[in-house]
């Protein structure tokens, strides 16, 4: 896969990572900054046809409301977030430049905690 935001060997870790996690429920994965997005995963059974652009505004403008509204409670440092749907559920994970959403039928709670830690890591490490 070419992929013209991210490296290739980080883009396949993180499609690697997501698919050896999540399994078969994997729906898709994006990798996006604030000014641009690249898809690096689609199941085969679903179209290409989400606003994705649209979905990254949110993705953005909701880490920053996140990150000022828990800035310094007793709660801890921001770490990912999750958002439950009527036919799936979305995991985000994002840095104050670039971030990752992967999207899935099902996960439990432990799967995405695993994900997102592993995302983080890959995306501290660039």
């Amino acid at each position: 896969m070419e992929n013209d935001l991210l490296a290739d060997e980080a883009a396949d870790r993180v499609v690697s990572l997501c698919r050896t996690a999540i399994g078969d429920s994997l729906r898709s994965i994006t990798y996006f900054t604030r000014d641009d997005f690249e898809q690096l995963y689609l199941r085969d059974d679903l179209e290409q046809d989400a606003d994705l652009m649209g979905f990254i505004g949110n993705e953005w403008q909701d880490f920053k409301t996140t990150q000022s509204a828990y800035e310094g409670t007793e709660l801890g440092d921001y770490e990912f977030t999750i958002r439950a749907f009527e036919n799936g559920y979305l995991v985000r994970v994002t840095t104050d430049t670039e971030g990752v959403f992967a999207t899935a039928d099902s996960m439990t709670i432990a799967t995405y905690e695993d994900v997102a830690a592993a995302l983080s890591a890959i995306l501290e490490e660039r």
